[in-house]
């Protein structure tokens, strides 16, 4: 199910951020060699010693709401089921099993790495501005050092990540849209030999009770994410709504920060943190820290609910978020015609607040007993303040399923639909500058109001380390007005790990 495989770009970044459910201390750990659809049925557990780096410890021995839920049968207690939800690898194996040996004895002694290609082809076939198809690709070079093992700091790890992206914009180029993009891997840096995502210091404190953070970060790596969502390409690593806003820095944009993460009781998860805010364009090479532009200070806080619910142990995750950006960002109106310039005085713009709830329950399970053997349902709402935001709302739902077809038990269907709700300001200052014959701003055809965007795929793990996806896209009001038709897009997404 999960898209991108040994790759650390969004969905591998996922993976590092996020924390394993884990039972009590005293319980053995037995993890499945999972990948984006699932592990093979006849693939043996493998038994992996967990490093303070990737567990954390609950505070309380009990749970919260989940008390009421299994008071019999303890899913957390019983059985491991949470390997296979947040993992770092995203396709099953490698294509060049050759090279374990020697990744082993590398990980023995301290560095560990992935290394992985995603292309993405996507072909506007009908609608939007022209027909045509764009190609983009990103290669991804993912270390981690074990500072104990090293130099002696013991509990210590250092991230980083490197990538290469190189390709055009689909979205841009034939839809006609300037808002949001329809394919992942393009965006921000654009073509970029060598940028500099994440590096950053890792630290389990007080018997993995704490677990922190701190370095450069992407923030959608942490927050209001999930590898169900990263299947997806418009709405990784983080929905449209929350991701395009400065201040919430988005994979590749990484920023200076730091994030704490504690397990008050087993079934609840508290993250928080303090990061730079600043324009998501600033230092696109992720080198150029000196250069990089400062406007504030963004305080995320996220708890997540993970319950398992009935006699199969179906799991859920529930995440509630809040994020507050002190940066003081201009009022969406934009410029006021002097014919009403009275009428609108005092829209003075100032931070932001960023609202979310996501959710995402398994309804069905096939194939094992790990959090990625079954299908799963998902929705999520994301609010910000529509004052000083270009989107104000958006909401999704969707599914996420697994072996739907006979014979092919492993690949993995997904289907999305998302409505995305323009800035009331934003639409008003349009319709105002429109009436007084001035440019309502660029790629700006007619006052904007809102858009929707329908996205399925369907991924098949060919080989160990290869997943091909087919990918189909229908976008309603392209520009968020009626001008532009709405687009149909097909394409190919590639995923292969070395």
């Amino acid at each position: 199910m999960l898209t991108c495989s040994l790759t650390v770009s969004s969905e591998v970044k996922v993976a590092e951020a996020q924390v394993v459910v884990q039972r009590p201390s005293s319980a053995a750990i037995v993890h499945k060699p999972v990948g984006p659809y699932d592990a093979p049925a006849h693939a043996a557990p493998k038994k992996t010693p967990i490093t303070p780096a990737q567990r954390l410890d609950a505070l309380f021995d009990t749970e919260s709401i989940s008390a009421l839920l299994n008071n019999e049968e303890d899913a957390i207690r019983e059985r491991d089921l949470s390997a296979g939800y947040y993992v770092p690898a995203q396709t099953f194996g490698n294509l060049v099993p050759e090279l374990q040996p020697g990744r082993k004895w590398l990980q023995d002694r301290g560095f560990s790495f992935q290394f992985a290609y995603k292309a993405e082809g996507l072909a506007n076939m009908a609608g939007g501005l022209s027909k045509g198809m764009d190609y983009a690709h990103e290669l991804t070079l993912t270390t981690r050092f074990d500072l104990g093992k090293l130099i002696g700091l013991n509990g210590w790890m250092l991230h980083a990540v490197m990538m290469e992206r190189a390709g055009r914009q689909v979205t841009t180029d034939y839809v006609g849209d300037h808002r949001m993009l329809l394919s992942e891997v393009y965006s921000l840096s654009g073509h970029m030999a060598a940028h500099l995502a994440d590096i950053y210091l890792e630290k389990s404190l007080f018997h993995n009770k704490i677990n922190i953070n701190v370095g450069r970060l992407t923030l959608t790596h942490t927050y209001a994410t999930s590898v169900l969502l990263c299947t997806f390409m418009i709405q990784c690593s983080a929905p449209v709504a929350l991701k395009s806003q400065a201040g919430w820095s988005v994979y590749p944009k990484a920023t200076w920060g730091g994030t704490i993460r504690v397990r008050p009781v087993r079934d609840l998860t508290l993250t928080t943190g303090v990061y730079a805010a600043g324009p998501l364009t600033s230092n696109p090479s992720g080198w150029a820290w000196g250069s990089e532009q400062h406007t504030g200070v963004m305080l995320p806080v996220e708890l997540t609910w993970e319950p398992f619910f009935g006699e199969k142990k179906l799991p859920g995750h529930y995440k509630i978020g809040f994020g507050h950006d002190t940066s003081h960002y201009s009022d969406m109106l934009g410029t006021i015609p002097a014919a009403y310039a009275h009428d609108y005085a005092g829209h003075d713009g100032g931070p932001r607040d960023t609202f979310y709830f996501e959710a995402d329950q398994m309804v069905y399970r096939k194939g094992g007993d790990h959090q990625m053997a079954g299908g799963y349902l998902l929705a999520g709402y994301i609010h910000n303040t529509p004052s000083v935001s270009v989107w104000s709302d958006q909401f999704y739902v969707g599914a996420s399923l697994l072996g739907i077809l006979p014979y092919r038990p492993f690949d993995r269907f997904g289907v999305m639909y998302s409505y995305y709700q323009i800035s009331h300001n934003l639409t008003e200052g349009q319709r105002l500058r429109q009436m007084a014959g001035m440019s309502m701003g660029p790629f700006v055809n007619d006052p904007q109001t809102h858009a929707a965007t329908l996205e399925a795929y369907y991924g098949i793990p060919v080989v160990p380390g290869l997943v091909v996806q087919p990918v189909f896209e229908y976008m309603m009001r392209p520009g968020e007005t009626s001008v532009i038709p709405n687009a149909i897009l097909g394409g190919l997404k590639i995923l292969a790990a070395l």
